[in-house]
C-alpha cells in the first residue's frame, strides 16, 4: 500500500499512473480543441456516472460501446500517463475526463470553445464514498478510520487536494456558455431532466427511443453489472477488490450514517469558513 503521494505543484496524486513531466507538458503545451468535451470532477463526485451518460449520448443510446470498451479508454483522464499519450492522437471530437484543479489544467482550455461539464456533489457524501473506496486503492494512502480520512480531507491531504479549492477554482468559469454545472443530487432526483440538459448543452438531438435507452443504461443497477464501467477490471496491483468497490451504494445522504454529531458540527463550521465568499443556496445540499 502507498504511504504517501506523488506531488505536483502542491497537489497530491496517486503514486502510480501519473508522471510529473507529462503533467507539466499537458498544462503548458496540450492543445484543447474547440470540439472537445471535457468532464471535470473532484474524485468521488460521480465521475463515472457522468462519463457513462456522455458516452451513451454520443452513441445515441447504443449500448455496444459502453459494454465493450472500458470507461477509462472511452473517456481517459488527461492527467494520467495513458491520457497524456492517447488523447493527442485521437481524431475528430474528443471526450476526456479530469480531476485536476483549475490551475493545473491545460492553459489552452481558457482560449478555446471546448465544452466543459463540471459535476459537483455534497462534500459530506464525497468524504463517505472516498473513505470506503480509498481503503481498497493501492496507489494512495489508506485511511485507518473514518475519523482519520475526514481529517485528511479537511486538510486537503487527499488525492487532487482540497475540495474547497477545487470547487471554488472551477466555479470561476460559471456563467460561460461553454461551461455547464450539474450536481450529483439533481442527477439522482430527476435523471431524465438532467440528462436532457446535458444532451442540449452538447447539441445532441435524441429520439425518444434513444433517450429511453440512455436512461435505462445509466441506472446504478445496470452500471454496477457492466464490467466495462464498474472498475472490476482494474488489476489487483492497483486495487484490492476485497476491500472496496467503485460502485457501493450510489445514493445521496449516506454521510448521515457515518458522521457523528460532533464531526458534522465541526465540518459545518469549516465549510462556512472556507465557502463564505460564495452566496448561500448555490448548492443543492445547502
Amino acid at each position: 500500500m502507498a504511504t504517501d503521494y506523488l506531488w505536483f505543484e502542491g497537489i497530491p496524486l496517486p503514486t502510480s499512473g501519473f508522471n510529473i513531466e507529462d503533467m507539466k507538458r499537458n498544462r503548458d503545451e496540450f492543445v484543447v480543441r474547440d470540439e472537445d468535451v471535457i468532464m471535470v470532477t473532484y474524485p468521488k463526485s460521480g465521475s463515472h456516472w457522468l462519463a457513462e451518460i456522455v458516452s451513451l449520448i454520443y452513441s445515441k443510446g447504443d449500448i455496444s460501446w459502453v459494454q465493450s470498451v472500458a470507461l477509462w479508454y472511452r473517456t481517459p483522464w488527461i492527467e494520467s500517463i495513458h491520457g497524456a499519450e492517447s488523447i493527442p492522437k485521437e481524431q475528430g471530437p474528443r471526450m476526456y475526463s479530469s480531476h485536476l484543479p483549475i490551475q493545473l489544467f491545460p492553459k489552452s482550455l481558457f482560449v478555446s470553445k471546448a465544452k466543459v461539464i463540471y459535476l459537483i456533489r455534497n462534500p459530506r457524501d464525497i468524504i463517505t464514498s472516498g473513505y470506503h473506496f480509498f481503503k481498497a486503492l493501492k496507489t494512495v494512502k489508506n485511511p485507518e478510520s473514518f475519523e482519520q480520512y475526514l481529517e485528511w480531507f479537511l486538510q486537503g491531504n487527499v488525492i487532487f487536494g482540497s475540495w474547497f479549492d477545487h470547487i471554488q477554482g472551477w466555479l470561476s468559469m460559471k456563467g460561460k456558455e461553454n461551461f455547464l454545472i450539474i450536481s450529483y443530487e439533481e442527477l439522482q432526483q430527476d435523471t431524465r431532466a438532467t440528462v436532457e440538459r446535458i444532451s442540449q448543452f452538447l447539441g445532441k438531438e435524441l429520439s425518444p427511443e434513444e433517450f429511453n435507452s440512455i436512461l435505462k443504461n445509466v441506472s446504478f443497477e445496470v452500471m454496477k453489472e457492466n464490467k466495462m464501467s464498474n472498475f472490476s477490471l482494474v488489476p489487483e496491483m492497483f486495487m484490492d477488490h476485497t476491500k472496496g468497490k467503485l460502485m457501493r451504494k450510489g445514493i445521496s445522504g449516506d454521510w448521515k450514517n457515518h458522521f457523528t454529531v460532533a464531526q458534522s458540527e465541526a465540518f459545518d463550521q469549516i465549510y462556512k469558513e472556507k465557502m463564505g465568499s460564495l452566496p448561500r443556496g448555490l448548492f443543492p445540499w445547502e
